[in-house]
């Protein structure tokens, strides 16, 4: 698609896996990270604008299919994503995704996105962004326990918005530990590959932590967390999942994105509903955050809530005209009459007899 070309409102534009590597390309990895994040930070600020609701989930024993919609009134989003942990055994991606964007004053979609690559994207976004009010300050080193689909994206996220340029990393599968610092080279990074998860998360300020595996599990035991130390839990993201042991929650400041799915899907499903839990809206709409406790840990509960797609889509819209990587897609029936839809179903001699 040329650039500047004018979009007709029946013609739908559509970003597809292709279409989002050259945007990547031509706009920079660190850059989009930057701007992704940008762009949550002011829509968590409009927070009382949108329509909030947990997820729409049908789980099965192999995985989970999702829904996750919401609108800040002027417009719509839904993303339809799946985990399916054991994928990878098929040589599949455990999540895959895409989502629209539309006109509520029309209901018309007024963008189709892949959003596989997209959710990487905004994922490492939306922690690197909550880091940026939570981690020690001047924090630069990281352990990256699972160093799956998810691990290069959050790496180059801390780096481009925390400042993060050390990276200690850990998998049970050693491949998959090889495959993400054989992806880091040439990003700036001091990577060090460790043996075991109490030797990545030793001296570093953050840990991240983003293994697949569907079942509640202690990747991160209580004596393995120093006092001060941001915790960036990823993985956790449905029921009958955790990472951390509950001990390392009972002793930490806890922030998660939106409380009544967090607390079906998140770490915090280990505590009692009434246990104090801080949106990650509050700490961004005031500005600089509150007064850090050194001696206190703190966790961003992350399992991932509808903004932050909102937010990933209405940023690859801006990026449409300059970028022109997109091709439209012919979705809306458009009758010269509205009311007559079955008129253009019918055969060619009927409608011009």
């Amino acid at each position: 698609m040329a650039l500047g070309t004018k979009i007709d409102q029946n013609l739908v534009p559509f970003i597809s896996v292709g279409h989002m590597k050259k945007i990547i390309s031509m706009v920079g990895i660190e850059t989009i990270l930057q701007e992704l994040a940008d762009c949550i930070e002011e829509d968590f600020k409009r927070w009382a604008l949108f329509d909030k609701t947990p997820r729409v989930a049908s789980h099965s024993k192999e995985g989970v299919v999702e829904l996750m919609p919401t609108s800040d009134g002027d417009q719509y989003s839904f993303k339809y994503v799946n985990g399916h942990p054991k994928n990878y055994q098929r040589g599949l991606q455990t999540v895959t995704a895409f989502g629209a964007l539309s006109d509520v004053s029309s209901g018309y979609p007024i963008l189709l996105s892949e959003m596989t690559i997209l959710t990487a994207l905004r994922t490492a976004a939306t922690s690197a962004l909550m880091a940026k009010y939570l981690a020690p300050k001047g924090a630069q080193t990281m352990a990256m326990i699972g160093n799956g689909a998810q691990s290069e994206f959050q790496a180059l996220g801390f780096k481009a918005i925390v400042g993060v340029t050390k990276i200690r990393l850990f998998d049970i599968d050693p491949m998959a530990m090889e495959k993400c610092a054989k992806n880091l080279l040439g990003w700036g990074f001091d990577i060090q590959c460790c043996n075991s998860a109490q030797e990545a998360v030793m001296g570093a300020e953050i840990i991240t932590t983003a293994t697949a595996d569907k079942q509640n599990a202690t990747i991160l035991n209580d004596n393995m967390v120093g006092a001060g130390v941001h915790i960036n839990a990823v993985g956790g993201d449905c029921p009958g999942k955790t990472e951390l042991h509950k001990d390392i929650l009972l002793r930490s400041d806890i922030f998660a994105e939106y409380l009544p799915q967090t607390r079906i899907e998140g770490e915090i499903q280990q505590l009692n509903d009434d246990y104090p839990v801080t949106e990650m809206w509050t700490i961004i709409q005031e500005g600089q955050g509150r007064p850090r406790d050194a001696s206190r840990t703190t966790i961003f509960d992350s399992v991932g809530f509808a903004i932050e797609d909102f937010s990933a889509l209405r940023y690859l819209k801006s990026l449409i005209d300059k970028s022109g990587q997109y091709q439209l897609l012919d979705m809306i029936a458009d009758p010269q009459d509205p009311r007559d839809l079955f008129g253009m179903v019918l055969p060619q001699k009927r409608r011009s007899a």
